[in-house]
């Protein structure tokens, strides 16, 4: 073949074009259910854009997958920076895909406040993992979301679902109010925490624990090993003190060492345990009904919020009463409800 038809103008003309020609949703779906990597991180990137012309296209595309979902575990996994979320995440990965299924990893990265960057590099942490033809790793950035959790990963779990994946493993940046929101779209709840750090205390404080399925207690190894354990006893005892879960599930408490691959396959039994129980009682359905119900409650919240600040009369009003507010010229409640009026006029 000649090498001048791939460098020459033609050639790289060829070359720009197949890299912006953008996939009708028909294909991108018949990609997706093909197990096609690519096209599914393409999908995903369609359902987070902002652009008002990708909103009606990220729509049909999951309509299209709806019908796939369903036949997924999803587990969420929480906790502090520096408790070892990529490491743990990516020995439980390869866990999974050890016996035979496919895992998608749907992590957070923090967005800069300043910036609205992210570092995005999840992916080089769990090097691994993201080289494994059944795992697929999917790091999105926080945005304006408030908790750590991304705009659409509820939409991106249902993409990953068409896809093949078997378990989705959904984390959190871990930054206080992002348990609440993975809790409402997860089957399985999990926590990591740390032994020796003072993360007993605030765990217990800020009661997480009351929406955990499953403690485990991370970086249980060398010199921190009786720490890890005299923490599991201390969480044990204070999960006595919570009311029994709606579903009957007692929520356990385990150790483990992601840097040694030590207890993970335990920790994977504690979840099978607990699927099992809630598929035999009913409330693995029920429980999905729940998550259906969260998701569109909050959809119609974003859009009202969307559709109130977009409103050309609410934008010009707003500017006004920003300026006004900060010369302390009006309280901030008389300015909301202004503002609101403007909104509710037309």
């Amino acid at each position: 073949m000649n090498k001048s038809s791939h460098t020459g103008p033609d050639g790289v003309s060829r070359m720009q074009f197949k890299r912006k020609k953008i996939p009708s949703v028909n294909e991108l779906a018949e990609a997706i259910f093909a197990g096609n990597k690519t096209l599914l991180a393409r999908g995903i990137t369609l359902i987070e854009s902002r652009r008002t012309a990708d909103h009606t296209l990220a729509q049909e595309l999951i309509e299209r997958c709806l019908p796939k979902i369903n036949k997924s575990i999803r587990i969420g996994i929480t906790g502090v920076p520096g408790v070892g979320k990529s490491t743990f995440i990516e020995r439980l990965g390869k866990l999974i895909t050890g016996m035979g299924k496919k895992v998608a990893v749907l992590a957070v990265d923090p967005s800069s406040s300043v910036t609205r960057g992210s570092i995005l590099g999840d992916k080089t942490r769990m090097l691994e993992l993201s080289k494994d033809p059944d795992a697929f790793i999917r790091p999105s950035p926080t945005g304006e979301s408030l908790g750590g959790v991304a705009r659409k990963t509820r939409e991106s779990v249902i993409l990953c679902e068409a896809a093949g994946y078997e378990v989705i493993l959904i984390e959190t940046v871990g930054v206080g109010q992002s348990e609440t929101a993975v809790h409402s779209m997860v089957d399985f709840f999990l926590l990591l925490k740390l032994a020796g750090a003072g993360d007993e205390l605030q765990g217990i404080k800020r009661g997480i624990m009351e929406m955990a399925d499953g403690i485990l207690i991370n970086k249980a190894d060398g010199d921190n090993l009786k720490r890890a354990q005299r923490a599991r006893a201390e969480f044990e005892r204070a999960l006595q003190l919570y009311p029994p879960k709606a579903s009957g599930w007692l929520p356990k408490v385990s150790t483990c060492s992601a840097l040694n691959n030590e207890g993970i396959t335990e920790l994977w039994g504690m979840i099978e345990e607990f699927i099992a129980n809630n598929r035999d009682s009913g409330f693995f359905e029920t429980l999905r009904r729940e998550q259906n119900t969260n998701w569109f409650l909050q959809t119609v919240d974003e859009r009202l919020k969307s559709s109130f600040y977009q409103h050309p009369d609410v934008k010009k009003e707003l500017t006004k009463l920003i300026k006004k507010v900060g010369n302390n010229q009006i309280s901030p409640f008389k300015a909301a409800d202004l503002l609101l009026s403007s909104f509710k006029q037309n």
